[in-house]
């Protein structure tokens, strides 16, 4: 059962824990607007986008993963990648008390906004931080990392949002943000998952040498109605 939840995170989560967030039908759910353009299929491999097409906007950049062709009439795929989805595989994190990592909040969203903007993690809403427990550094009054949690279901709970801006990158601060929450998250009983771009090498490395396995490839698409 733990397997089939992970291979399908996102329906899980959106049918699941995160249903109260979601919007859709029996066959597809999204996150509702203002969280996260995400959207999950009960069967991924033939994603209900006819009964999804009425909960999104046209021109809407909506992501999803796990299924290939052509995309139905009234539908564009405005993106098509490879990503690789890890699971954590070792013992918690030593913990890290030199770090300065601050609970990110309401009155964090708009810098949130703009390094996600600046640094392309992945889909990011005014509200995604709403989803879990972001945490962030600051140089001064200027967030410049951060790290969060978004999707959850069975035991599984995902890091996102992860990322640094380029005046502070070499510094570790990801790193050692992501392994803070995969310290709480252990602690909860929960197994931390996160998602990676295939041709982000440098990541992959990070998340492999701390204790992260890779668990399969995903085909990740960005969608949108055509109205």
């Amino acid at each position: 059962m733990a397997a089939q939840v992970l291979d399908n995170i996102v329906w899980h989560c959106l049918a699941g824990p995160h249903a109260h967030l979601a919007a859709g039908t029996p066959a597809a759910r999204r996150y509702a607007r203002g969280f996260s353009p995400i959207l999950g299929f009960a069967r991924p491999e033939a994603p209900a986008l006819e009964a999804i097409a009425p909960f999104c906007e046209p021109g809407e950049h909506l992501y999803c993963a796990g299924w290939s062709g052509s995309a139905p009439a009234g539908w564009t795929i405005d993106a098509d990648a490879a990503g690789q989805q890890y699971v954590w595989d070792a013992p918690p994190p030593a913990a890290d008390d030199a770090l300065a990592a601050t609970r990110l909040g309401p009155a964090d969203v708009a810098q949130m906004v703009a390094l996600v903007e600046r640094m392309q993690p992945g889909p990011f809403a005014a509200r995604t931080h709403e989803l879990g427990c972001y945490y962030g550094v600051f140089d001064g009054e200027r967030l410049v990392a951060m790290a969060g949690e978004r999707m959850a279901a069975g035991v599984f709970r995902e890091i996102s949002g992860v990322c640094t801006h380029p005046d502070v990158q070499g510094r570790g601060y990801a790193r050692r943000l992501v392994a803070r929450l995969v310290r709480e998250e252990i602690a909860r009983g929960e197994t931390p998952i996160l998602h990676v771009m295939q041709d982000n090498a440098p990541a992959r490395r990070v998340y492999e040498r701390m204790g992260f396995r890779h668990h399969q490839d995903l085909r990740i698409r960005v969608l949108s109605r055509t109205g």
